[in-house]
C-alpha cells in the first residue's frame, strides 16, 4: 500500500531535535551506570523548584474553584483576568502601551512562536533570526510556508547589522530576537536594539509594509551582573512579545506563556486577530485552565534564580582555567564553548566518553561550539570538572 505523507513533516519527524536526542541518551546512561556518574548538560530544564506561591496557588485554586468550572474550557484567548494581569505587568516595565485585549495566552513560548509565524508569514516570505538561535525557529517559519534567513554573529555574539541590512528586502516579513539568548546566554545591548530598530524602520519605509519584530523572552528575568531587562517595544513600534513562565516560575512542563502586541504596532487589533487565527490553525487554543489561574496568582513572583549566576561563575571560571574558550553569558543558563576542533558533533561525541553530555552548535546556526546547560545542581558542576579536565588534556589545552 502506498502511504502518502507530508514529506516535510516526515523529515522533521525523522530529524529529532538534537537536544532531546542527547537528553534521551543521557537518561539511558544514567540507568546503566548511575545518575551520579553522568554529567548531563543537555536540556534547559530548571533545577530550582517553583516559588512557594505556586504550590500554594495550586492548592487554593483546587479548593476554592468549582470543579466543573475549573476543568472547563477557558476562552480560546485566555482568561480575561490573567490577560489583564499580563498587560498590567508589561505596562509597568515598558513605555509602550499594552492592551489586555491584545494579549493571547499560549501553551508555552513554542506555541506562541508557531502561531505568530502562521499569523504573519505568507507562502514564500522570509523570517530572519540572529545566530546562534533556538533551533525550532526554522521549523516554525517553514511550517507557515516561509523560510528562515540567518544573520551571523560578531565575535561578541552581538548581531552583524551589516549582514542584516544586506538581507532585508521586500520578502522579509518577520525578525525574531531572543535575549538573553539560547544558546549563548548573551543579552542584546541597548545599542544593538537601537541599531536594529533603525534598520527595520528604514526597511519598512522603503518597502511600504510592516516588518514585525518578535521578541522571544523566556529568559527575561535571568540576567546577571546587575543587568536589567530591556523591552524591545520601547525601541521599535511593530513589536510583539513572546513569553513563557517555564524559566521564571520553573514550570516548563506546564506549558504556559503568552503573546502580547504592543499598542504602537500598525493596527494592533488586526495583528491580534491574525494571532488568534494562527493559533487556531496550529491547534493551539485553550491553554490549561488550572495553570492559567495559578500563574495569575503568582505573576509577580519568580523562583530563586540566583543559583544560575553562581553556576555560571563556577562553570565559566573552571573551564577557562582548563584552557577552554567560552562566551561570557549575560544571562539565561547556557554556556557556549568553542570546540577545540572544527567539528562540533565530533567533539560532542568525544565528550560522551567522559560522560559529558554537550549539545553541538550546528543546529543553532553556528559551527564549532557546544552548548552547556548549567541549570543543574551545583555539585554536579563541581564533580564534572575532572571530566572536563581529562577532555581538555586529550586536546592539549592550556
Amino acid at each position: 500500500m502506498n502511504v502518502s505523507l507530508n514529506p516535510q513533516s516526515l523529515a522533521w519527524g525523522r530529524t529529532e531535535n538534537n537536544i532531546r536526542a542527547l537528553a534521551g541518551y543521557a537518561a539511558a546512561r544514567k540507568a546503566e551506570i548511575g545518575r551520579e556518574n553522568v554529567f548531563d548538560f543537555s536540556i534547559g530544564n530548571p533545577c530550582v523548584p517553583p516559588p512557594a506561591c505556586v504550590d500554594e496557588a495550586f492548592r487554593s485554586v483546587l479548593a476554592e474553584t468549582n470543579g466543573v468550572e475549573l476543568h472547563a474550557y477557558t476562552p480560546a484567548l485566555g482568561l480575561p483576568s490573567l490577560r489583564k494581569a499580563i498587560a498590567r505587568q508589561l505596562c509597568e516595565r515598558s513605555a509602550a502601551p499594552f492592551d489586555w485585549r491584545q494579549v493571547y495566552v499560549t501553551m508555552g513560548a513554542s506555541a506562541g512562536l508557531a502561531a505568530f509565524c502562521r499569523a504573519v508569514l505568507l507562502p514564500g516570505e522570509k523570517a530572519v533570526s540572529f545566530a546562534p538561535y533556538f533551533m525550532e525557529y526554522r521549523v516554525f517559519a517553514e511550517a507557515a510556508g516561509g523560510s528562515l534567513l540567518t544573520v551571523p554573529p560578531l565575535r561578541d555574539m552581538q548581531p552583524d547589522f551589516d549582514a542584516l541590512e544586506a538581507l532585508l528586502d521586500e520578502s522579509v516579513r518577520l525578525v525574531i530576537i531572543n535575549s538573553p539568548n539560547n544558546p549563548s546566554g548573551v543579552a542584546l545591548t541597548e545599542r544593538s536594539l537601537q541599531m536594529l530598530s533603525a534598520l527595520l524602520a528604514k526597511a519598512e519605509q522603503a518597502y511600504g509594509r510592516p516588518i514585525w519584530l518578535l521578541s522571544d523572552e523566556p529568559y527575561r528575568e535571568l540576567l546577571f551582573d546587575g543587568r536589567t531587562p530591556l523591552c524591545a517595544a520601547d525601541y521599535y513600534d511593530d513589536t510583539v512579545i513572546c513569553y513563557s513562565y517555564s524559566k521564571s516560575l520553573s514550570l516548563p512542563g506546564e506549558r504556559i506563556g503568552y503573546l502580547a502586541v504592543s499598542g504602537r504596532t500598525q493596527d494592533p487589533a488586526a495583528v491580534f486577530d491574525a494571532i488568534a487565527g494562527g493559533a487556531r490553525a496550529c491547534g493551539f487554543i485553550n491553554a490549561p485552565s488550572l495553570v492559567q489561574r495559578v500563574v495569575e496568582r503568582c505573576i509577580d513572583q519568580t523562583a530563586e534564580l540566583d543559583v544560575y549566576a553562581r553556576n555560571r561563575d563556577l562553570l565559566y571560571g573552571g573551564l577557562r582555567a582548563l584552557g577552554y574558550d567560552c562566551v561570557y553569558p549575560d544571562g539565561a543558563f547556557y554556556l557556549f564553548v568553542k570546540c577545540p576542533e572544527a567539528d562540533a558533533v565530533a567533539f560532542s561525541e568525544r565528550a560522551k566518553r567522559h560522560e559529558l553530555i554537550l549539545v553541538p552548535s550546528d543546529d543553532f546556526g553556528v559551527a564549532g561550539y557546544v552548548r552547556i546547560a548549567y541549570c543543574v545542581p551545583t555539585d554536579m558542576i563541581e564533580r564534572s570538572m575532572s571530566a572536563f579536565a581529562a577532555l581538555a588534556e586529550e586536546y592539549g589545552l592550556k
